[in-house]
């Protein structure tokens, strides 16, 4: 298997608003870089847009290092999802689980990798995630 380091983040000029994602795959010397963007979305929808995308450009298998800032996507896929998913995607008080759509998609995404969780605070200078921050607010200047 590849071993691949992902670094990923979500911005929004409002919440809703006009939003950006990001990420940075590096595998070796080699570094590719993702961003996109949405006119009305919200900040945890692009951080979970930032990982399925970098996850669904692997052609193959890989073990990944995979990370975020965002608690809401570090819970979500190492705590929260089965539970939801064996809820019926519903949550503990049997509310239909936020952003549904996204959640199954990542959780398809990252069923064939072999992923490492690792939460990093956002914007204390950590490289990876600052440059997906750039890439982030790309996302969300192309879409402005």
């Amino acid at each position: 298997m590849d071993k691949i380091e992902i670094y990923t983040d979500g911005a929004c000029k409002g919440n809703p608003g006009i939003g950006g994602w990001g990420a940075v795959l590096i595998a070796g010397a080699k570094k590719k870089e993702l961003f996109g963007g949405e006119k009305e979305t919200t900040n945890n929808r692009m951080e979970l847009m930032a990982v399925i995308q970098a996850l669904t450009v692997l052609k193959r298998p890989c073990e990944i290092v995979l990370h975020t800032d965002s608690q809401y996507v570090l819970k979500g896929i190492t705590e929260w999802i089965k539970g939801w998913k064996a809820k019926g995607w519903k949550t503990a008080a049997r509310t239909p689980v936020k952003n549904v759509d996204l959640w199954q998609a990542l959780d398809q995404a990252q069923a064939v990798h072999k992923i490492e969780w690792k939460w990093v605070r956002g914007h204390t200078g950590d490289p990876g995630n600052e440059h997906a921050d750039q890439l982030a607010n790309r996302g969300v200047d192309s879409v402005m």
